[in-house]
């Protein structure tokens, strides 16, 4: 960066005015032609040069260099001073001439080439690394500018804000009961991230901690490894006698409802839930304690003045574009290595390696065919159905259209108009049209609403039909965000009311509950008064819930497929502020709605006083995923960096350096959707996804909504499809985006394990578990230890015995197969899967681990990585 270069050699001097004026050459110099400028004068406290003094050190160490490099012949014979250079003319002084280190064996002997003399005279740069004339550089202590301090230390100060909010917000792995599965006992605090171990952390050296939690039940339980979806429920018995039906029926009261908790909530009146112990001697006193509204924005504010700053701009934007070149230089190196090691992988290639939707709103998960062919059905099939309640009347399905003047023959696609083409290019008022067919709402509400007149039949049909196709492909997951909007306290029960009646459970889907900002529409519409009414309606069922799940039986049952939360709306809306001091949400009764990190700070206080509390129960808890970094200012990524386990889109990053480079450090899963934002805000050709991805963050491909932006059965193939294309992706980078889907997505950790590894959460290749399946005695067979003493069998029979063991031990397999999963019992003989469950080359992971370590390392030592040639991982 430009503030980084200072060079340690000039000539000039400083006048009054603070100008800088040449000096006169040294008569009979040999540089006498030479222009000589005299150091400016460097301001002790502070480090820094201005504009034009930097660019006068840039011109000087320019001709530095390239007067070293042509004056070979006439330097190599003139003796080494402490005092002057004598490559630079007696006339150029060194600002730090007194303190120079020079060898006194370089002194002594005679300079008979460049290279006697010329490192010493480099070596006292802080930034130039001294280089000899073949070119390769030659690795010195050199002293650290002390811009370069003040930036790793606000970098690090920035990494422990982050640190701070995920420990106290519980999104950290192994914080959820739903992550242990029997195997997984924990990890410590200090080396745990939101999606793993850290990188730099010494995980090798510590024993595992002892679980707080009994093994979590997923129900219905998952399928078996080999599990194929058929029409029909198939029943498998097996010695073990275990049922392996293909799907297990959910059924309601098969579910465990706990009991009452002696913990008490209420809101405050900052508008935080907090949860009491009526039991203590301080019973007014939160048991947990949260970061209150003014920590937040200072912390926040801390962030913001991090990210603006200059110095540290231009740090991360050339650390970025190291990192960029780094990758692009392994990948011509190791291509071949790569591709290698996924042949040698069985089973596994793009296609059936998992991958998960990670952003994809419910009302539009179909495409158009889909919905057109679910409406025509409908319409031939089932129209008498009364349907709404319009102008005092029930209307039939039939009725409806007629009032459209619409018959199924006339439906297409073109009719539903629902696709997002060219006219909703930064109109987002646009788009939000396009969720209603044929432009009407009454059509949105009857086939894409829970809440309805019909209780939300036609959209649990539909919504079945699209868990079938799901299941088919059985290697796509996806994981449905649904909205509860907060205008009323009696939404989470009709969803999850909704949800039980219609049996809405599948093994290749999870659910987000999306929040919308929309508070200014529901004020001009009467249906809340304050903001604290919002934050009522959304997060007081829950507490209750927490405290006593029979008061809301079917909500409990649907919170365990319940991840996270995100907040949702168009981010370009322009935020004016009109506090100088926010008030809090009771007070807040404005028609203006809160900004984006007002907003922010209330979803996650929330979320994290519920985790705290649901974790002490052993309930699942809850991660905040949220709309990020498509438009708007880029303060929404800086919130969402303190508060948030990983955001949406995020293309926003690609004009805030520094914050990129936050991002990167942290691990912050980025789900893009680069599609989406070709259709709105970003054409595909500049989308950042691949740039974000060579620098190595933790970046996966997700639809947004298939309704809108895809066209085939498959959205989520289509998206990795394109971008293989347009991008030119190898399969090595797909499959590492198939993982990163996986890793960012909140599945349970007994599929994780199943899909990624035994150890997927372990950093690099360790976590990359390509071990085979093995075989172990629980004791030695009394046939072995009797021929232990027996001779050596002749070589016929010995063959014989090869074949019968092989055949044992193919038979094993196919047991094994056949056993539940992850279920050591069978036979007692068999440990838990460890065949390869991704194509991801370990050398891919590693060069991505070590990568990361050494930026860590940068940062906490506050020391810059000394200059040598870029080393790669060995192919394993």
């Amino acid at each position: 960066m430009p503030q980084e270069t200072t060079a340690t050699v000039h000539a000039g001097t400083r006048d009054a005015s603070g100008g800088i004026q040449p000096l006169q050459a040294v008569p009979g110099s040999h540089d006498s032609r030479e222009e000589s400028r005299s150091p400016p004068a460097v301001d002790s406290n502070k480090g820094f040069f201005d504009y034009n003094e930097e660019k006068n050190l840039h011109h000087i160490e320019e001709k530095l260099l390239a007067h070293r490099r042509g004056s070979d012949a006439a330097s190599a014979s003139r003796p080494v001073s402490v005092v002057s250079s004598p490559s630079l003319g007696p006339g150029v002084h060194h600002l730090d001439a007194p303190h120079l280190n020079l060898k006194l064996s370089a002194i002594a002997e005679p300079p008979a080439t460049l290279d006697a003399h010329l490192p010493d005279v480099i070596a006292a740069s802080p930034t130039v690394a001294p280089i000899d004339l073949k070119g390769k550089s030659k690795v010195t202590e050199t002293p650290i500018a002390v811009e370069n301090i003040a930036i790793f230390e606000a970098l690090e100060k920035c990494l422990d804000l982050r640190d701070k909010y995920m420990h106290v917000s519980g999104q950290k792995l192994g914080f959820n009961p739903r992550d242990y599965d029997g195997l997984f006992t924990g990890l410590d605090d200090d080396i745990a991230t939101v999606s793993g171990v850290r990188p730099d952390a010494d995980w090798e050296t510590r024993p595992p901690p002892k679980s707080p939690f009994n093994k979590w039940r997923i129900y219905p339980r998952p399928p078996p490894p080999h599990w194929h979806w058929k029409g029909q429920q198939t029943v498998i018995a097996t010695n073990s006698g275990h049922d392996l039906s293909n799907d297990e029926e959910f059924d309601f009261a098969k579910c465990e409802i706990p009991g009452p908790d002696e913990y008490n909530f209420g809101i405050d009146e900052r508008g935080v839930f907090q949860v009491y112990d009526p039991s203590s001697s301080t019973p007014k006193i939160p048991v947990y304690e949260i970061p209150t509204i003014r920590e937040y924005f200072v912390d926040l504010e801390k962030v913001l003045a991090v990210i603006c700053d200059g110095p540290t701009k231009s740090f991360a934007f050339r650390r970025l574009n190291y990192l960029a070149s780094k990758f692009t230089m392994y990948s011509l190196l190791n291509e071949q290595q790569e591709l290698a090691e996924m042949k040698s992988v069985p089973h596994r290639d793009f296609y059936n390696v998992r991958k998960v939707d990670t952003h994809v709103h419910h009302s539009s998960s179909m495409n158009q065919k889909h919905l057109l062919r679910f409406i025509k059905s409908k319409m031939k099939r089932s129209p008498q159905d009364v349907v709404i309640f319009r102008d005092g009347k029930e209307l039939t399905l039939e009725e409806v259209f007629q009032s459209l003047n619409l018959t199924a023959y006339d439906l297409s696609i073109d009719t539903l108009d629902m696709h997002a083409h060219q006219d909703s290019f930064h109109r987002f008022d646009k788009f939000n049209l396009k969720y209603n067919p044929i432009g009407e709402s009454r059509l949105r509400e009857i086939f894409l609403k829970t809440d309805n007149y019909i209780e939300g039949r036609y959209l649990a049909e539909l919504t079945k039909e699209v868990m079938t196709d799901l299941e088919q492909s059985k290697y796509q997951n996806c994981e449905w965000r649904i909205s509860i909007y907060g205008r009323k306290r009696d939404e989470w029960d009709k969803l999850a009311k909704w949800i039980v009646k219609h049996k809405l459970y599948s093994h290749n889907v999870r659910w987000l509950i999306q929040v919308p900002r929309l508070y200014d529409v529901y004020r001009q519409n009467g249906s809340i008064q304050t903001f604290e009414d919002i934050v009522r309606n959304v997060f007081e069922p829950l507490f209750e819930v927490t405290k006593d799940p029979s008061s809301h039986p079917e909500l409990h049952v649907f919170l365990q497929r319940v991840i996270g939360f995100d907040t949702v709306d168009d981010e370009s809306k322009a935020e004016r502020r009109f506090h100088r001091k926010f008030p809090y949400p009771r007070l807040w009764d404005a028609k203006e709605s809160p900004p984006y990190s007002y907003w922010v700070y209330y979803m996650y206080a929330n979320i994290a006083s519920l985790n705290q509390w649901r974790h002490q129960r052993g309930f699942s808890t809850f991660v905040f995923r949220p709309h990020c970094g498509e438009a708007g200012d880029p303060e929404h990524l800086a919130s969402a960096y303190l508060t948030a386990h990983s955001i949406s889109h995020g293309i926003l990053l690609r004009k805030v350096p520094a914050l990129q480079y936050l991002f990167y450090l942290k691990q912050i899963g980025l789900a893009m959707s680069p599609l989406s934002n070709n259709a709105l805000f970003l054409t595909y050709e500049r989308n950042p996804l691949p740039d974000f991805f060579k620098v190595g963050l933790n970046v996966s491909l997700s639809t947004d909504d298939p309704l809108q932006f895809h066209f085939t059965k498959e959205p989520l193939l289509e998206e990795y499809s394109v971008a293989a294309h347009i991008y030119k992706l190898p399969q090595s980078s797909l499959a590492e985006l198939a993982r990163n889907s996986v890793i960012q997505s909140g599945f349970e950790m007994e599929i994780k394990r199943h899909w990624l590894g035994q150890t997927w959460y372990l950093p690099g290749a360790a976590g990359n578990d390509i071990n085979k399946v093995s075989i172990c005695l629980d004791s030695a067979p009394p046939l072995r230890v009797a021929s232990s003493a027996a001779r050596s069998p002749p070589p016929l029979l010995l063959l014989l015995m090869l074949l019968a063991l092989s055949r044992v031990f193919h038979l094993l397999r196919r047991l094994r197969r056949a056993s539940q999963r992850f279920d050591g019992s069978l036979l007692g003989v068999i440990t838990p899967s460890t065949i390869p469950r991704t194509n991801v080359p370990n050398l891919r992971l590693e060069y991505r681990r070590q990568t990361l370590v050494e930026e860590l390392t940068m940062i906490k030592t506050k020391r810059m990585p000394d200059s040598q040639a870029l080393v790669f991982p060995k192919h394993a």
